[in-house]
């Protein structure tokens, strides 16, 4: 989540845009990441160029403080600094060499939380597929535990409390392409992408 001064940056993609596939396409992976990241992005240093005290805030700072902002801007950061965050996390925890299961710290917690990998799976597809409208499933850090939630548009777990991990995206442009109304088949390829030595990553660092 790159800052220039009051500004930030769209990422760029750690694989090409073509290398998600066929689980993702080419097509869908560009028009996600060029046109509806960078959309997210424009809006948010926008709408933050009515916030200059806060230049230097980060924008995991700005989802967790919301209401310190001014009112009039708060929803359009609300959803585009979600939007932001959202899509940061989410291009890095998938890979063209994602899938299996997650082992160490993170494969134990899961199985001690959850029952097992395979019921694990079947939550996060429940609330992925579960969530009316479009919007996020996740695997959060709550209070030294995991737990799996899922969030509206584009609002982020930060925003109530709760570290991120591992999101899967279920708005329709993320997969319409491909799957069509299809939600739940997207969700079953999303978990041949995961990137499990990011998610542990990020597990490690939200368990310190």
């Amino acid at each position: 989540m790159t800052k220039t001064a009051t500004q930030f940056e769209l990422p760029k993609l750690p694989y090409d845009y073509s290398a998600l596939e066929p689980h993702i396409d080419e097509k869908t992976m560009k028009i996600h990441h060029t046109k509806h990241h960078q959309g997210y992005v424009d809006k948010l240093n926008k709408a933050l160029e009515s916030a200059p005290d806060k230049a230097e805030w980060s924008l995991e700072k700005i989802l967790a403080n919301l209401k310190e902002l001014p009112e009039s801007i708060q929803e359009t950061v609300r959803q585009n600094g979600g939007g932001h965050a959202n899509h940061s996390l989410f291009w890095k925890i998938m890979s063209p060499e994602g899938g299996g299961e997650p082992s160490g710290d993170l494969g134990s917690a899961i199985n001690s939380t959850f029952g097992s990998y395979s019921d694990f799976r079947d939550k996060l597809k429940e609330h992925a597929t579960g969530r009316f409208g479009s919007g996020w499933a996740w695997l959060v850090v709550a209070n030294k535990k995991l737990e799996i939630i899922d969030t509206p548009n584009q609002d982020n777990p930060i925003m109530d409390g709760k570290t991120p991990i591992l999101g899967v995206d279920v708005w329709e442009h993320a997969y319409y392409l491909n799957y069509q109304n299809e939600r739940g088949k997207w969700v079953d390829h999303f978990f041949k992408l995961i990137n499990w030595s990011e998610v542990e990553k990020n597990y490690s660092e939200a368990m310190k």
